[in-house]
């Protein structure tokens, strides 16, 4: 869990600094969403472990609540960028 963890985390780096040198809007949305994706899972990986015990549970729970606030930002960015309005409800 702990390597998928890591995969997932860094590919959300390398893939945001990808999206920041985009040659076009197409190629930096592309991107985004694969930074997105990449940071839901870190998210599945840090609640899976939290979930099993795997190491302090107040960490894990910092770690989870600010890789949620991470992709959050990264939706509403994602967003931005395709020129999606948000929901207001």
């Amino acid at each position: 869990m702990v390597r998928q963890l890591l995969r997932a985390a860094t590919s959300i780096g390398a893939n945001y600094r990808a999206a920041c040198r985009a040659r076009s809007r197409a190629e930096f949305v592309a991107k985004l969403g694969i930074v997105l994706e990449e940071a839901d899972e870190a998210v599945f990986w840090l609640e899976l472990l939290t979930e099993t015990a795997v190491g302090s549970r107040a960490k894990l729970e910092s770690l989870v609540k600010e890789a949620d606030e991470l992709t959050s930002i990264f939706v509403t960015s994602l967003r931005t960028a395709k020129g999606v309005a948000l929901k207001s409800g």
